[in-house]
């Protein structure tokens, strides 16, 4: 990953292994945002019931409110890299 170019400086780094991810992802065909896997922001409110009512939430230490999940989701949507 180029770690030893990078010496003590962290935000170099950083920059560095977060490269070096998207460029795995592109390599392997992972999407960069879930527009791109077809998901709609009309599909949103049905993707933000979905996940508060799974299982796996219960036991999560910050139970999130419903915004703050639709936040992620739009977030996943615009992200770009």
């Amino acid at each position: 990953m180029g770690y030893l170019e990078v010496g003590q400086d962290k935000d170099q780094a950083v920059a560095i292994v977060l490269k070096s991810i998207r460029d795995l992802n592109k390599k392997l065909g992972i999407q960069k945002n879930i527009k791109e896997l077809g998901a709609k922001p009309e599909d949103f409110p049905t993707l933000v019931a979905n996940a508060m009512t799974d299982a796996c939430g219960f036991t999560n230490p910050h139970q999130p409110t419903n915004e703050e999940v639709l936040g992620l989701f739009q977030a996943a949507y615009d992200q770009e890299y």
